[in-house]
């Protein structure tokens, strides 16, 4: 049995918990705490864990014993055993109702064929539920997972390197920073290669991230766990203090959640020249305010980022005077979990001085005349590997470029260009043969999905409404 299947059977335990009303990511997040006590116990590494409420303690019991232990161990570990445990643990509660429900989970769990998987094959196999839980669209899990295609392409032309800080602001899951750890470790054979110094240090502090929500936080927790990386992504806001206490990065590499911080207020910190309710712009100063000088960074932003007046044009003077922002990727429509939101990704580096750094910007469009992406036409790494290509080798974006002209996808604007279009920065020259398509038209398997489950909700609605009538079905 491949790691697949073993996703798939885990993935399809869902449907046992669906008389309990567990939502996708509800299910995902119990499962969670189930997989870390199993996958402790299958590597050995149950020491982290109080005695008396490790994996043998939970699947020798049966029934409502079995619950009401499962109950008072998510709670007792939320204050005991390592301080990843303690993390992973920290508020948490079970959405279980029945006991033959845990019951279901935990010997299915304990029945799969964990020896045919080799240790560094559990974090692809935590990455796989990921993937499932985002790539449902009723789990409204897709604003915390980046598709992978879009995070091995941005890992791979900005490169990071032994020894550098890689920081993501808003890690969500752990994808960016995963990705990262698995460049650095295919490079040094493993790390093999790296003086111990160096080594220890990309195990335990090369990677820094924050994350917002506490149950994305957990996840991302067990899923660097998995893939062997010590370094710990705080529970907290970025645009709070918690930002500014962030080291210096070398690399950043993040998708900022878009819209408007919540309430409509301004950040909470002192080291920002411009304020602004617009998360991403706030996230964008942080990120090059962030980088340290020769620093990189690749970044998810929507449109609006590139063309907003009044404080988004100052934050992109601002962002073009102390970084050279080299490289604009115009992303295809329908890649994230809202269909219709535009995105790029913006790739710049720090400047020695805060000074006049961008001279000239390339932008790449693999928007215009590309597919509708979804479950029919996946987006895959060969979607992006001709502007991987394009880019170049050199990470800082210095690289020979071959400039396709008013016909191809890679054009290049001079800064006296971008001044004479008053620093918009949505740039875009070829004609688009899909500009009448409907963009939010679901796909058939989708549309069938989305009706059967409105069937479902009705029929579940007149039951109970013949319910609560005494089975009558009669008017009141």
């Amino acid at each position: 049995m491949n790691t697949n299947d073993i996703v798939s059977k885990l993935w399809n335990l869902c449907n046992v918990l669906r008389d309990d009303g567990v939502t996708y990511h509800q299910y995902v997040t119990e499962l969670t705490y189930l997989l870390f006590l199993k996958m402790t116990a299958e590597t050995g590494t149950e020491s982290q864990i109080p005695e008396g409420y490790r994996w043998a303690d939970i699947s020798g019991r049966e029934g409502i014993e079995q619950l009401n232990f499962y109950r008072a161990l998510l709670v007792h570990l939320g204050s005991h055993g390592s301080s990843r445990v303690k993390a992973i643990f920290a508020n948490a509660n079970t959405v279980i109702k029945q006991p033959k429900n845990l019951g279901t989970l935990v010997k299915s769990i304990d029945d799969l064929d964990w020896y045919s998987i080799e240790r560094e094959q559990l974090g692809d196999l935590y990455e796989g539920l990921l993937e499932k839980n985002a790539a449902e669209k009723k789990s409204g899990a897709g604003q915390y997972f980046t598709p992978r295609p879009l995070i091995e392409t941005m890992v791979r032309v900005t490169k990071p390197r032994p020894g550098e800080v890689v920081q993501d602001p808003a890690s969500g899951t752990g994808g960016f920073l995963i990705a990262a750890d698995r460049f650095v470790k295919d490079e040094t054979h493993g790390l093999f290669d790296l003086p111990e110094q160096v080594a220890n240090f990309q195990r335990s502090k090369a990677f820094v991230g924050v994350e917002l929500v506490q149950d994305a936080h957990r996840l991302a927790l067990m899923n660097m766990m998995l893939h062997d990386i010590d370094s710990d992504v705080v529970l907290g806001d970025t645009l709070s203090p918690d930002g500014e206490r962030l080291p210096k990065a070398d690399v950043v590499l993040t998708n900022p959640p878009f819209g408007t911080k919540k309430g409509g207020g301004t950040p909470s910190r002192n080291d920002f020249t411009y304020i602004t309710s617009n998360k991403q712009l706030a996230f964008l100063q942080h990120i090059y305010r962030t980088l340290k000088p020769g620093g990189r960074a690749a970044v998810v932003l929507p449109d609006n980022v590139l063309f907003e007046e009044n404080t988004g044009i100052d934050i992109r003077r601002d962002l073009m005077e102390k970084c050279d922002l080299h490289t604009i990727l115009r992303l295809p429509t329908g890649i994230f979990y809202a269909q219709g939101v535009k995105t790029n990704v913006l790739f710049f580096t720090r400047g020695a001085t805060d000074k006049g750094n961008t001279k000239a910007t390339w932008v790449y469009d693999l928007r215009a005349n590309m597919p509708s992406f979804g479950k029919r036409t996946p987006l895959t790494l060969a979607h992006f590997e001709p502007f991987i290509a394009a880019y170049g080798a050199d990470p800082k974006g210095t690289s020979p470029r071959i400039d396709e002209g008013e016909e191809g996808r890679f054009r290049r604007f001079t800064r006296e260009q971008l001044k004479a279009r008053g620093d918009n920065l949505d740039l875009a020259w070829l004609r688009d043969e899909n500009a009448d398509r409907v963009e939010d038209l679901p796909e058939p398997d989708e549309l069938a999905d989305t009706i059967l489950e409105r069937l479902t909700t009705a029929m579940e609605e007149i039951a109970a409404l013949k319910a609560a009538l005494g089975g009558t079905g009669g008017a009141a």
